[in-house]
């Protein structure tokens, strides 16, 4: 038997420290070896056989374990969770999620469970991305101008400094061409500044 932890973050933004220390602290409460750690920065969008889950799905042997913080690290829509576990009941194998603290195995009340989690997670997905758009939508109606925040380390935040001096000089007839050497930035970064402050 081995016991292999699944840890999957999304983006290259994401960390997988969280989940490391999570599955290792669950590990040494219930004195429990982990024999291998599968990690992989990629979209569950992707098909699986293009992930390392379907490498590790693949060279499953019987009474193996896959323990994951939580179901939707292993798939994002019900038929891939199913066909995941499908997979892992025809091959013996166990599937532990953290979070649920779910102990699926190859039995009726685990599949059962299984059809209700995957369908209350795909509706719970599609409710959230519903209330995104509609939330998108309004503020854009209402006239907020939407995207990234200037960066704290661009140019863009030290004009953002001088909205003040900027104001003033405009107003006192200073050219554009003149307020970017002063401030020491190219005259389309200044431009784009004044676009975005709508002046």
């Amino acid at each position: 038997m081995s016991i292999v932890g699944y840890i999957r973050v999304s983006s290259n933004k994401q960390t997988l420290e969280h989940q490391h220390f999570e599955i290792e602290q669950f590990a040494k409460i219930h004195g429990l070896t982990i024999n291998s750690l599968v990690e992989e920065k990629i979209s569950s969008r992707k098909a699986l056989k293009n992930r390392k889950l379907g490498t590790l799905l693949d060279n499953l042997q019987e009474n193996d374990i896959i323990i994951s913080c939580e179901i939707s690290r292993l798939g994002r829509s019900l038929l891939e969770v199913m066909r995941i576990l499908e997979i892992c009941l025809n091959k013996n194998c166990q599937v532990w999620t953290l979070k649920e603290n779910y102990r699926l195995g190859n039995d009726i009340q685990s599949k059962v469970l299984a059809f209700a989690f995957g369908l209350a997670a795909e509706i719970e997905r599609n409710l959230i991305s519903q209330r995104t758009k509609s939330s998108l939508a309004n503020l854009k109606a209402s006239g907020k101008k939407l995207g990234r925040p200037f960066s704290a380390e661009s140019k863009k935040l030290k004009l953002s400094k001088n909205t003040r001096k900027i104001k003033n000089l405009l107003a006192q007839g200073v050219s554009k061409s003149q307020i970017a050497k002063m401030l020491g930035v190219q005259r389309s970064t200044l431009r784009h500044f004044l676009y975005r402050m709508q002046w």
